[in-house]
């Protein structure tokens, strides 16, 4: 096709600047007829219809239906394109002769500035804006086809019609982004960011207009503006990121101020919408990864989701990331609280990372491959590898959450998995880790519906045992060459960490086996007693031990004492080993007297240890006691996890009252603070056995809580609500100190914001766990927690506000009786935060940021103390509860008229008399409540006792709500008396009849009669005066709202 660009391009010119002069004559009078004049649209000239018009318009009316026929459209389109740029090698007709490039470039600018007021809740702007952009690429497209291979090589990008109808749509589009009516900005927005991501290449002056003009958007009060906007910014600053690469031009600067700005709109931008745009279209990069990963504590759940969804599959190989990253993206994406981002950090671990790990090639979209690969075990070795199994896998770790979906979503990895003797014999910590979540997970899960994989997959329980002791033996031969060299490589250390984690997760294992195979069962019982025995054992082997002993063990009371006597018998031989190395005594020493070295006080075996003790030098006498305190915590470690798997009586079991005497009681007397803080926690678990015991040592408690440092305070507090918990609340009312270490622990604020954060727990669990049931008590502490809630003090102290965020809702909604508790505090709560509130001073901090209004305050109390929120036994969370009983409400309007009589301050009347038009006042509530009510109400309004308007019109708000149903009361009671009246009447006459007797009754009846009669006159006349009485409420009400 011979091209008539150039014959015809000072016609085009001219046709331009000639129509240009003539848009502007006659554009006054075509705006002002156009229904888009107030959108400051400058339409071209309307000249008279013509065939051109008709065909591209008949195009945009059919692009507007559907985008299904967009393709078809835009190839017609480009048909008419063709015809008025270039010379037609056939003509046909010679309808397209009469209309140049600058008519088609003129028709097609005024269908697309007719689409800017579109609103944009119209699906017909979105298609039209598709349309434009697709037919756009298409076009450019076929001119760079036309122009061949000829401009390849060319530094400048060559002018074409596409190119010259580019620059004139976007050059007629760009003053509109600066445009009153938010639609117009966001339309014309819109299309430019979806030009600029259609295109390939644009003018560099355009670009830069484009550039400027988007950065204006980017502060756009309307958020679907930004959002349109950072659309199309990211895909330049992508652009100008690969140009930076291979180019020392002098716009470096504005290119890195335009990333920066970017990211600085990631980071701060209100709008949800505005930062997920970013997020999918910014560059990876190395500077902007760490921003786009933040998202992943976005606080829109659609957002974060896109970061497991979108971002992290386009990523590529997830092994690029560090590892720290590695573990924190999936921790945050597995305890997520939305289910849609949990689901999607599950499918990201099993289908992407491992795939990564396995060496199979993934599609760009993040879609999982057509065709699954194989199941490999490598690469799963390799992929726990990645996230620190070691680390990630303890207790507490995201390994086993991420291995649960993990099982779960692979069925294929389910029957794949083989565990031979070869791999109980080759263990790694990622191999066990395997063999441990697969355990879990089919044990757990599924309803039984994977005990035959355990079955068929897992050695029996003798078997076990004999791997455990191999690798036993191992971990302590490693611990005591360690502790015998002086210097330790950082390879070998590493090498005993590995070992002690594969000796853990063969004994989390081991506690789910069924011990119903006799020979098993003594084999495990024997090497787990022998082992327990091991000083050098890591503490949390041996806390596994003592839960697989206690398995192992009958559950009755004579399983129990075999286990406490086991277990004591260890802490016997672990203590041995002092006496063993010491030159006092012949190593024939009694459990007592071992027991009784433990303490710091004379004992026989003192003066001899220390006659013993002159001949050692003074560096050796330090090692040997740093050693003998290091067994007696590891003796009394043992003691306190045994007493952890204790359910008995104390009383009950001799073992547990020696151990007690000998071992636990001179270790809180010790004057070594580990060996008596470790000795206080043993003491507190056994007086959850023992209630006199627990009665005795409450001043104990208290005295470490008043003198210790801030974990021994939380210890303590940990030990005296865990006594409450299981003894009731008795000690509690019996001790009245006990109630001020909770208040003065609730108040002790940013000194010591664990300990606030601790006592705020412990208080959350006595209350809705009903173990304070004094009211008085309760009282005190719900005041304390809704002060701290709202007290600024506590604003950083997340652990204090979400317990109670949690903790104060729950509490009021679950019971009736708690919503009266909250109903009876809330007054002084309010005030107690008032005078807060008054005593901040407005230059240390702001009080809007820091604390909630008062009138929030009374909101949220308000609503707390609904009825209709509370639960009722029987009825559905979700029913509708119209009509319930609503005591709790009057009793707290009762509350409020009181304290508006009292001398409060005027600011605080404000606060306090808004609540009265927030209250629900329900009719089935006590009938004398509500006449009580509607009498102080009336006094209230007749004594004026509020001045502003907001609380006057709360006042007349419940003042006609009580007075309406204290109305319906009269006329209910005005009904049963009639009612009553007729049946009496007739009882006289029915009992003449059958009865012969003389009626005597008559004169009781008449004076009835007379009192209905009089008592129907007092109703009418009340009611009569209620309606006047409402009709000047309203009046009133009327007049302040006007």
């Amino acid at each position: 096709m011979p091209a008539r660009a150039s014959a015809r391009s000072t016609r085009t010119s001219a046709a331009v600047s000639h129509k240009t002069s003539s848009t502007t004559l006659n554009s006054q009078r075509a705006s002002a007829a156009s229904r888009v004049s107030s959108s400051n649209i400058d339409i071209p000239e309307e000249a008279p219809d013509n065939q051109l018009r008709t065909q591209i318009c008949s195009i945009f009316r059919d692009a507007q239906k559907t985008t299904a026929t967009h393709r078809k459209l835009v190839v017609n389109l480009r048909k008419i394109h063709e015809a008025c740029c270039y010379e037609p090698t056939r003509p046909k007709t010679a309808a397209s002769k009469d209309f140049d490039e600058a008519d088609f470039n003129n028709e097609f600018s005024r269908c697309v500035l007719r689409t800017m007021p579109v609103k944009k809740s119209e699906g017909v702007g979105e298609k039209t804006i598709r349309f434009v952009g697709l037919f756009l690429r298409h076009a450019n497209d076929k001119d760079n086809e036309l122009l061949g291979e000829e401009d390849v090589d060319a530094s400048t990008m060559p002018e074409t019609p596409s190119t010259r109808l580019t620059t004139q749509v976007m050059e007629a589009i760009l003053p509109l982004l600066t445009a009153k009516d938010k639609f117009v900005r966001y339309r014309s927005t819109q299309l430019i960011s979806h030009v600029i991501n259609s295109l390939d290449a644009i003018d560099d002056d355009l670009f830069q207009k484009l550039r400027h003009g988007l950065l204006k958007r980017i502060r756009d009060k309307e958020a679907m503006v930004r959002s349109q906007a950072v659309l199309g910014l990211g895909r330049l600053a992508g652009n100008q990121v690969e140009g930076m690469v291979n180019s020392d031009d002098s716009d470096d600067d504005a290119e890195t101020g335009l990333l920066e700005k970017l990211l600085e709109v990631l980071q701060n931008d209100p709008s949800a919408d505005v930062r997920r745009s970013l997020l999918v279209n910014l560059p990876i990069l190395p500077n902007t990864l760490p921003y786009l990963l933040e998202r992943a504590r976005d606080s829109d759940p659609a957002t974060r989701r896109a970061v497991y969804s979108r971002l992290l599959p386009a990523l590529g190989d997830f092994r690029h990331l560090s590892l720290s990253m590695r573990e924190k993206l999936l921790r945050w994406g597995l305890r997520d609280r939305d289910e849609n981002v949990r689901k999607a950090a599950g499918r990201l671990f099993r289908e992407r990372w491992i795939e990564d790990c396995a060496g199979v090639n993934q599609p760009e979209d993040g879609e999982q491959a057509p065709t699954s690969a194989p199941p490999s075990m490598d690469g799963l070795l390799e992929l726990l590898e990645r996230i620190d199994i070691v680390n990630s896998g303890v207790e507490n770790g995201v390994a086993l959450e991420a291995m649960k979906g993990f099982w779960e979503g692979r069925p294929d990895y389910r029957d794949a998995v083989e565990f031979d003797d070869n791999f109980w014999e080759t263990l790694s910590a990622e191999s066990v880790f395997i063999a441990r979540s697969f355990n879990d997970f089919c044990r757990t899960e599924g309803n039984g519906k994977y005990e035959s994989l355990i079955e068929e997959k897992l050695p029996e329980v003798t078997k076990l045992a004999f791997f455990l002791e191999r690798y036993l033996n191992v971990l302590i031969e490693a611990i005591r060459r360690i502790s015998n060299q002086g210097d330790v490589e950082e390879d070998e250390e590493e090498d005993t960490v590995e070992q002690e984690f594969i000796v853990e997760q063969l004994l989390h294992i081991i506690l789910t086996l069924d011990y119903s195979d006799e020979v098993g069962r003594r084999k495990m019982f024997a090497l787990l007693r022998q082992s327990l025995s091991i000083p050098e054992l890591p503490d949390e082997i041996t806390k596994l031990t003592i839960e697989v002993l206690r398995d192992i063990c009958a559950p009755d009371k004579a399983g129990e004492k075999e286990f406490c006597s086991v277990v004591l018998e260890a802490v016997a031989d672990v203590h041995d080993t002092i006496v063993d190395e010491s030159a006092v005594g012949d190593g024939e020493e009694s459990f007592h007297s071992a027991r009784s070295e433990v303490s710091g006080d004379s004992t026989p075996t003192k003066s001899g240890k220390h006659g013993a003790d002159t001949s050692l030098s003074e560096e050796e006498a330090r090692e040997k006691a740093i050693k003998e305190i290091m067994i007696n915590m590891k003796c009394l470690h043992i003691v306190q996890c045994m007493l952890s798997n204790v359910e008995g009586t104390l009383q009950e079991n001799d073992h547990l009252v020696s151990m007690l005497n000998n071992l636990v009681v001179p270790a809180v007397r010790s004057h070594e603070a580990p060996v008596r803080e470790r000795g206080l926690v043993c003491l507190g678990l056994c007086s959850l056995l023992d209630r006199p015991l627990a009665e005795e040592n409450l001043t104990l408690f208290m005295h470490f809580f008043s003198k210790g440092h801030s974990a021994l305070q939380i210890t303590a507090l940990q030990i005296l609500t865990d006594i409450l918990n299981v003894h009731g609340a008795q000690l509690l009312s019996a001790n009245p100190a006990l109630l001020k270490v909770y208040v003065r622990a609730l108040r002790s604020g940013s000194k010591n914001p664990e300990v606030q954060g601790a006592a705020t727990t412990a208080v959350c669990k006595l209350l809705l766990g009903r173990v304070v049931t004094d009211r008085d008590t309760s009282a005190e502490l719900l005041k304390t927690l809704i002060v701290a809630y709202f007290d600024p003090a506590t604003s950083g102290n997340q652990s204090v506000r979400q317990a109670l965020n949690y903790f104060l809702p729950v509490f009021c909604y679950s019971r009736a009786e708690n919503q009266e508790l909250m109903g009876a505090v809330a007054l002084d709560a309010l005030h107690s935060l008032y005078n807060v509130r008054e005593g901040i001073d407005d230059d240390d901090m702001d009080v809007g940021d820091e604390m909630a209004s008062l009138n929030t305050i009374g909101a949220c109390l308000v609503d707390w103390t609904d009825p209709r929120k509370c639960y009722t036994p029987g009825i559905p969370m979700d029913a509708d509860k119209k009509n319930v009983n609503g005591d709790v409400h009057l009793d707290l309007a009762r509350d409020i008229l009181e304290k508006l009589s009292t001398n409060v301050p005027k600011e605080e009347k404000k606060v306090i008399a808004p609540l009265l038009g927030k209250l629900y006042v329900s009719p089935a509530s006590t009938e004398d409540k509500i006449r009580s009510l509607y009498e102080d109400v009336s006094a209230a309004v007749e004594e004026n006792i509020l001045s502003d308007a907001t609380s006057r019109n709360a006042l007349y708000k419940i003042h006609v709500s009580l007075g309406k149903i204290v109305n319906q009361l009269g006329e209910q009671d005005k009904m049963s008396r009639r009612s009553t009246s007729r049946s009496v009447s007739l009882a006289p006459d029915d009992k003449t009849i059958t009865e012969d007797v003389t009626v005597v009754p008559e004169p009781r009846i008449e004076e009835e009669r007379e009192e209905d009669v009089a008592e129907d006159v007092d109703v009418s006349t009340t009611t009569a005066r209620r309606s006047e009485a409402d009709s000047l409420v309203d009046d009133l009400l009327t007049d302040e709202e006007a």
